[in-house]
């Protein structure tokens, strides 16, 4: 374990003062705890990683304090079904836009070094996408498997706002998501929990091919900008709603894909998406300043 970029990471995702659940994954089932002491936290982590513990998480967003009293600056091992965690409705705000962007592999596996690079790589053209559009520069971090880009926000904790980051998400993974790299789009969830770095990542037995790997923060700006609510509706109106039912098109319709393909309009990837099929494209056809982010969909 290294504590010091335990430290780091907590200094960097959480407030002075402010509580922290740590959940682990264990071979006897999930054990947590929560704390307002980072460094209780960081002595009651290290013997868990020590052990080899599949995966540490902690929240990111800002916990209701009294949950403090459930677990107080201690991890309790192999909790009970009475032994409650953070749900969405503990969560007093949204402080956190997370990004997780995983290689495609076997399921329970680590990554290859290959598949590791690739998802780093793609964290990069993500961030290069979203600060072409004034995004603030996010913490860039190894989740051991893949890559994690984190961006400050300051949204309540409502359904409007949960709507939201899921459908930023979303607009995510139709443009970046492919066969060898996807964002999930699970993480839209207020009480989602995230891997702490400076520990482990374990999926599987390690092997020279497929190595455990510890998390860490490659990159964290000196001032964490904000991403106000008005960038995520710009990223989440990026997609197009899905049309109405209507009849079956008439004879003739144009073929999207042999239109592209007949205009000299690269395809990068293609995927299903709401009824219709959605085509990544090479390059934007409108401009030379970026390659990424540009699409076009037959409903």
């Amino acid at each position: 374990m290294e504590g010091g970029e335990i430290a780091r990471a907590l200094s960097l995702l959480s407030f002075p003062g402010s509580v922290v659940e740590v959940r682990a994954i264990t071979e006897r089932g999930m054990a947590s705890g929560y704390f307002d002491d980072p460094a209780a936290l960081e002595a009651a982590v290290g013997p868990l990683d020590a052990a080899g513990t599949a995966g540490i998480y902690v929240t990111l967003n800002e916990v209701n304090p009294a949950l403090l009293s459930r677990r107080a600056n201690r991890i309790k091992m192999h909790l009970s079904q009475k032994d409650a965690t953070t749900a969405d409705g503990d969560i007093l705000r949204r402080r956190w836009f997370p990004v997780d962007i995983d290689p495609v592999r076997p399921s329970g596996v680590s990554a290859t070094d290959g598949e590791h690079r690739a998802a780093l790589d793609r964290a990069g053209r993500i961030a290069a996408f979203l600060s072409d559009r004034g995004w603030p520069a996010p913490v860039l971090a190894d989740s051991g498997n893949g890559a994690h880009l984190l961006y400050r926000i300051d949204l309540p904790n409502d359904d409007a706002a949960r709507d939201l980051v899921k459908r930023a998400l979303e607009a995510l993974d139709v443009m970046f998501s492919d066969g060898a790299c996807t964002v999930d789009t699970a993480n839209h969830n207020a009480a989602r929990i995230w891997k702490l770095y400076g520990t482990t990542s374990r999926k599987g037995d390690c092997t020279p091919d497929r190595p455990h790997r510890k998390a860490r923060i490659l990159d964290a700006p000196g001032h964490t900008g904000i991403a106000g609510r008005g960038l995520l509706e710009e990223l989440a109106a990026s997609l197009p709603a899905p049309p109405a039912p209507r009849a079956p098109p008439a004879r003739g319709t144009t073929d999207l894909r042999s239109w592209l393909s007949g205009h000299g309009i690269g395809i990068a990837a293609e995927k299903p998406y709401a009824g219709g099929t959605l085509f990544v494209l090479k390059e934007c056809p409108f401009s030379d300043a970026h390659r990424d982010g540009a699409f076009a969909i037959q409903f």
